[in-house]
């Protein structure tokens, strides 16, 4: 029987790092020792919908003490006719355990009560807390940029957030403690799997475990986790601010995860979840983990989307002026070779660009493209 989605205390802190130092400045929630020990994916029947654990969660002075600026996160939201999950995804913001972040809302032109329930979100929250701002209506891949763009945002991290899914409790708890082990200076992201649940909030399932590490070689023919998860540094900021306004964006989550590796930046991929993300009608992307949604995918691998997409995330490599590392340059230029020439020359040049998918699926049917000029 399908199970109702608990993001219980007990059940996000569970994804909590061993060694997150609470010492460093992080204004978090404390938790029971019990609390550590609950499996995320324990939940039980008859429990209340996710939307309103959350809101059973959210202190009662979420936003009160002294914040130290090292751990300021800046998240920025790109909406656009959401209002009907909305509130939930804002609510799962104020549930987090730690709390020195500001809400960046781009709307995008919703014609429904979206712009509605974020300024009665501000009132409560403050100006402060949650600024909303009037997207490019370009799409959502640009409304994204622009936000990434602009100066007057200012914090030490930026988080990615969809409109319409709830966040574990302790989701930026988790992000800071890994980016602050790493150098301010070289682009880095934290990101995450996904726990999957329905308009209802049961769940439904996970999105895919990749086992394979990040990497250069895997970003420029996959996207192996969602802007939903990421939490980035201002050394990424400052690469993905560098994309034109008029360059095609397939997906800022793959953008992203592409200029970082090429660029000799660092990612950390969580096979534990740190969000439910939520599938419905309306999704613009959604988990793509059915067999319709393969079979889709060949059929469209076939008619030359996956080779269109390459031509967009190339030019956009080819346009960016921080230096790609030596290995991706090396990469790039045998992965160049193998979308041209014969077949021969294809597969040699694949196979030495040393470029991989994350599941033997992904592999066989990157080789189909190769073989079939498609890549």
């Amino acid at each position: 029987m399908i199970r109702p989605a608990i993001p219980s205390a007990s059940d996000n802190l569970l994804n909590a790092d061993a060694d997150v130092d609470q010492g460093r400045g992080l204004r978090c929630a404390v938790v029971s020792a019990n609390a550590s020990l609950t499996n995320t994916d324990s939940t039980e029947e008859g429990k209340q919908p996710v939307s309103s654990q959350v809101k059973d969660q959210a202190p009662q002075a979420p936003f009160g003490g002294v914040e130290d600026p090292q751990t300021s996160v800046a998240i920025l939201m790109c909406t656009f006719n959401g209002a009907l999950f909305l509130d939930q995804q804002l609510d799962s913001f104020e549930a987090q355990s730690c709390t020195n972040w500001t809400l960046y809302a781009s709307d995008d032109g919703s014609t429904d009560a979206t712009k509605k329930i974020l300024a009665e979100y501000q009132t409560r929250w403050g100006s402060d807390r949650l600024i909303i701002l009037d997207g490019p209506r370009k799409g959502f891949g640009q409304n994204f940029l622009s936000l990434i763009r602009r100066p007057e945002i200012n914090a030490r991290y930026f988080a990615f957030s969809d409109q319409d899914d709830i966040w574990f409790h302790n989701k930026l708890e988790r992000s800071i403690a890994h980016l602050q082990t790493m150098p301010p200076d070289r682009p880095c992201i934290f990101c995450s799997r996904t726990r999957l649940v329905d308009e209802k909030n049961y769940v439904i399932g996970h999105s895919p475990a990749f086992l394979k590490p990040p990497s250069f070689q895997n970003a420029l023919v996959q996207s192996i986790a969602g802007a939903n998860t990421m939490l980035v540094n201002g050394a990424t900021r400052q690469l993905l601010a560098q994309v034109s306004p008029e360059a095609k964006i397939i997906a800022h989550d793959w953008l992203t995860y592409l200029l970082v590796t090429a660029c000799g930046g660092s990612v950390k991929y969580d096979v534990k979840p740190s969000i439910d993300y939520r599938q419905h009608s309306n999704n613009i992307i959604g988990a793509n983990s059915s067999w319709r949604e393969r079979v889709i995918r060949l059929r469209k691998m076939c008619e030359g989307q996956r080779k269109e997409w390459s031509d967009a995330n190339l030019s956009i490599l080819n346009d960016i002026h921080t230096p790609l590392s030596s290995d991706a340059k090396e990469t790039l230029l045998h992965f160049s070779r193998g979308r041209a020439g014969g077949i021969a020359t294809r597969l040699r040049e694949i196979i030495k660009s040393g470029i991989y998918r994350q599941t033997l699926e992904g592999n066989l049917s990157l080789y189909a493209a190769a073989i079939l000029g498609k890549i």
